[in-house]
């Protein structure tokens, strides 16, 4: 096992303790919530995110030279999920007129800026590929 691997364990189940931690001060109520949040999420995904996924594959496969598809499905995956999970706050769901502090940001600016440092990473990866395998055109 490598040092990353191993470090990578370690960081997500110290994020796996922290979340159960702040589970177990919650009441019965927002427990509810957010087993209600989670589950939503899983269908999202399964509804939207997968088939979407596919497609956009299924188009890759088609139209992607090979050395750049795993980057193209990278990149979507990362936009699609991060994009769905953004979705409450992009859309400014529950904001409030006389609450000037909450959702009070520019989060489309910063999910511009996260989607376009996972598309300039995913260009990079696919031209390294690209680069290894020797491949000349589209």
């Amino acid at each position: 096992m490598t040092a990353l691997r191993l470090l990578t364990g370690v960081v997500g189940l110290a994020a796996l303790g922290w979340g159960i931690r702040l589970l177990l001060r919650l009441d019965l109520g927002d427990l509810l919530n957010a087993g209600l949040w989670m589950a939503g999420a899983v269908l999202a995904h399964d509804a939207l995110v997968a088939p979407a996924v596919v497609l956009i594959g299924l188009a890759a496969a088609r139209f992607v030279p090979t050395w750049a598809r795993p980057a193209v499905a990278a990149v979507g995956v990362v936009v699609g999920t991060m994009t769905l999970a953004l979705l409450p706050t992009l859309g400014r769901f529950g904001a409030k007129v006389d609450d000037p502090f909450l959702l009070n940001r520019a989060y489309g600016a910063w999910w511009l800026a996260l989607t376009s440092t996972a598309v300039v990473v995913g260009l990079l990866v696919a031209l390294r590929s690209r680069r290894a395998s020797g491949a000349d055109g589209p």
